[in-house]
């Protein structure tokens, strides 16, 4: 058994996050001055943890985040970042470009809700998990060929199993929140429907332990820009490889960060 931490950061504000305009893949824009404040912002809440390995989506507002974050890291301020395709955002299509209005006015022409409909030239939802299941075992792949001998034989962040409700972190707002007696930790720099997709991948499709007392639509709501989720992952070895055998939520789409800044989110 190996355990793992996965801390995921949406990116900062871009222009089009502002005036409500889908980026998508097409849209590779960097960030706003708002948004460099938010990354000024998460990497001064994310200072102080050592993180084992850093991906982050090839597109520029995630670059440009995650060069934020490591620029305020005490411990991982010169660690290389790995440019990941797996992690770039859904692609939205002929709808890249235009205004969140106007995905909405496709969707309902064509009977669907927004979040499920796919403009034409788009990814599907499945696609977008699919990419990332992918990615999973990449992160899979690195983190044991690099640390498995880091993992110490008993852990106290062992995911809790069956769906047990985890400990309730929510209201501590530290950000080494659910890291104690974690030997790894990854951090991943991505996007807002990308992570939706892949928190709601955790959760649903591996019975994923949630923080007490925090509702469901809580953790699938909309992740702010710079927003922070953290997952707690153990694998197991199987004849394909390593597998996810427990995942454990310690809390999702934080932003306290910004907050006590007064920066909107």
């Amino acid at each position: 058994m190996f355990t793992l931490s996965l801390t995921l950061v949406r990116h900062g504000e871009t222009h089009y996050n502002r005036e409500k305009l889908l980026q998508g893949q097409g849209v590779d824009t960097l960030l706003s001055e708002t948004g460099v404040q938010q990354g000024e912002a998460v990497g001064q809440y994310l200072k102080d943890i050592t993180f084992s390995k850093v991906f982050v989506s090839n597109l520029q507002r995630a670059v440009q985040t995650a060069e934020l974050i490591l620029r305020n890291n005490t411990h991982c301020y010169s660690m290389e970042m790995i440019l990941e395709p797996l992690l770039r955002e859904r692609g939205f299509g002929v709808a890249e470009g235009r205004h969140k209005e106007d995905l909405k006015n496709m969707a309902n022409a064509a009977g669907q809700s927004c979040r499920d409909y796919t403009p034409p030239g788009g990814e599907t939802l499945d696609q977008v998990k699919l990419r990332f299941k992918k990615f999973l075992k990449v992160l899979f792949k690195q983190m044991l060929d690099e640390h498995s001998s880091s993992e110490p034989e008993a852990s106290s962040a062992e995911p809790a199993a069956g769906g047990a409700a985890a400990p309730d972190v929510s209201h501590s707002c530290s950000a080494s929140d659910g890291l104690q007696g974690v030997p790894v930790h990854a951090l991943v720099v991505s996007h807002g429907a990308y992570i939706r997709v892949a928190i709601r991948h955790l959760v649903e499709d591996f019975n994923c332990a949630l923080p007490a007392g925090v509702k469901i639509s809580q953790v699938f709501s909309r992740c702010p820009n710079t927003g922070v989720s953290r997952f707690i992952l153990t694998l197991s070895q199987a004849e394909s490889g390593p597998v996810l055998s427990a995942a454990r939520c310690v809390f999702t789409n934080r932003k306290d960060h910004l907050e006590k800044l007064g920066i909107n989110a």
